[in-house]
């Protein structure tokens, strides 16, 4: 890239990448959604209530309106602070928690690739390897397969943490300490997951670079800085990590080792891609639920950086030492050591899906992808063979992930009834059905309706089910009989909405004729219900 702009033009090309991967979502991403995966609706929720709570009282964040009486609920699952900031401005405009999601989704994409591109391009002097670099990091078997998932594609500030620690090694600074820190801190808030692999991607990668603190006078230099950065990094993080220490501490919120070896790595996950050429010629049969193949290009243009000793710049050491470090790790229990690093580091009792640490391998095959582009164009002093290289290459990096079209589904709007509660009194929110314990998912799109009026919900669905769902479900099981209008009264539910096409008719008839249950509205199969002399939560 020889633009005079070329951070502008690569943050377009990485656009128009994320318009092309996740196409058609581009041509109607307020109707497109992925909200057949239920994590998808949570997400959206998580979004809708961020953007909602922190400008209005950031004191009580964590204590979403799900999983009414519990309190710290958000802490339940990933908050995604940063994603929902993101989301203010969209929220304010008007757009539905579909189209935020959709818009984020692509910000997530093209910022990744973006920030890795510019990372690699100012180590290597090469924004075309940059780019390369940028394409292995946003767009592969990992973040394609997690579409229902956005904290999967907003991983914008690893790449410039990683800047940042290099600087740091190379000229301990109070200036590169605290962009370490501002880094870190802003991707351990796009997700608890990224908080922990950052960290583990840093440390393994400052142990990987002996040269920059070995010794006395080296570590005496070095080591007020990184305290510096670990502070800084820890008193900004603090009031985000505590309601998660209380949720493991009071109510258990723990991963056993044998929860944690469930959602492991296998070398299945390493033949995973979603990717159509190779999905249909090979992949098919090893598909698994992790999408961790890194690509034959990315594979090989790390071995070109290998063959061509990348590895005597101490930046791509480091990168390589954190990717097999990460690849380790996924498999969890399996690897030797797990089970004694899960014992001594807390952080790794909330992880359960350990095969996501293989993203770390990723980021190595990109970052080493980029050096080794850079060693090709090297290799092709003439214009015309660096560009005939640069072209193959690019072409090939943007044609192997590509897994479109992609099925969507389509998503209308909120059922207009639930702007009724708006404005309504205060009270707490039930729906019905109401789903059983072993199967919350189906909670989540009442989750979804609850970003219209905000009141507290009894209903739920998150990455931990508290044990007041389950008393409250078994308590509203008979319900609409007097014994369930009583619990309910007790709970303070005050408003009930019901849902007559996913009830037995005799239940729906039972309602109708309740005394307990006043009318207020109905729109189409859905009615709302204030139940006579229900105190207020």
């Amino acid at each position: 890239m020889t633009h005079r702009h070329p951070r502008l033009v690569a943050l377009v090309f990485f656009f128009a990448l994320a318009v092309l991967q996740t196409w058609p979502l581009a041509t109607d991403p307020a109707h497109l959604s992925r909200n057949d995966n239920a994590d998808t609706v949570l997400n959206e929720w998580i979004l809708a209530w961020v953007a909602h709570q922190a400008p209005r009282d950031p004191v009580h964040l964590y204590d979403a309106n799900i999983f009414y009486p519990d309190h710290d609920t958000l802490a339940y699952s990933e908050s995604m602070i940063v994603q929902g900031l993101m989301a203010i401005p969209l929220f304010a405009a008007g757009a539905s928690p579909v189209l935020v999601y959709n818009l984020l989704l692509l910000a997530g994409f093209t910022l990744t690739g973006w920030a890795m591109c510019v990372v690699v391009a100012r180590w290597t002097g090469d924004w075309i390897a940059g780019a390369g670099a940028g394409v292995l990091m946003a767009f592969n078997a990992h973040t394609l397969t997690r579409l229902p998932h956005m904290q999967a594609q907003h991983v914008e500030f690893l790449p410039l943490a990683l800047l940042a620690l290099d600087a740091l090694l190379h000229e301990p600074r109070v200036r590169h300490a605290v962009w370490l820190a501002i880094w870190f801190v802003l991707q351990g808030l796009t997700s608890n997951y990224l908080l922990v692999f950052t960290a583990t991607a840093l440390v393994v990668a400052t142990l990987a670079r002996p040269e920059d603190w070995w010794g006395r006078a080296r570590l005496q230099k070095l080591a007020p800085y990184a305290a510096l950065a670990v502070a800084t990094a820890g008193v900004v993080l603090l009031p985000f990590i505590l309601p998660y220490v209380h949720a493991y501490r009071d109510l258990g919120l723990v991963r056993s080792l044998d929860d944690v070896a469930l959602y492991s790595a296998s070398w299945r996950d390493y033949l995973t891609t979603p990717a159509r050429f190779h999905y249909w010629l090979w992949s098919h049969a090893f598909f698994s639920s992790t999408g961790l193949f890194p690509g034959f290009v990315g594979l090989a243009l790390t071995g070109v950086a290998l063959a061509t000793g990348a590895l005597r710049d101490r930046r791509a050491r480091m990168c390589l030492a954190f990717g097999v470090a990460g690849v380790a790790l996924s498999f969890g229990p399996a690897m030797p050591g797990y089970a004694i690093l899960y014992d001594l580091l807390p952080p790794l009792q909330g992880i359960r899906g350990a095969a996501r640490f293989g993203y770390l391998g990723l980021v190595a095959v990109a970052v080493l992808g980029g050096f080794g582009l850079a060693a090709l164009r090297r290799r092709r002093p003439a214009a015309r063979g660096r560009l005939a290289v640069s072209g193959a290459v690019l072409v090939l990096l943007v044609l192997e992930p590509l897994s479109i079209p992609i099925d969507y589904v389509h998503f209308d709007r909120i059922p207009s009834i639930y702007r009724t509660l708006r404005l309504a009194p205060p009270g707490a929110v039930v729906e019905f059905p109401m789903y059983p314990p072993g199967h919350p998912i189906d909670n989540a799109r009442y989750m979804l309706n609850s970003t219209v009026y905000w009141k507290p919900l009894v209903n739920g669905y998150s990455g931990y089910l508290p044990v007041s769902y389950n008393r409250h479900y078994d308590a509203f099981s008979t319900f609409p009989d007097p014994g369930a209008i009583t619990a309910l009264r007790a709970a303070g539910v005050r408003y009930v909405f019901v849902h007559f096409d996913a009830l037995p008719d005799a239940t729906g008839q039972a309602i109708r004729r309740s005394p307990d249950l006043i009318s207020v509205t109905t729109d189409g199969k859905i009615a709302l219900y204030r139940l006579a002399g229900g105190r207020r939560p």
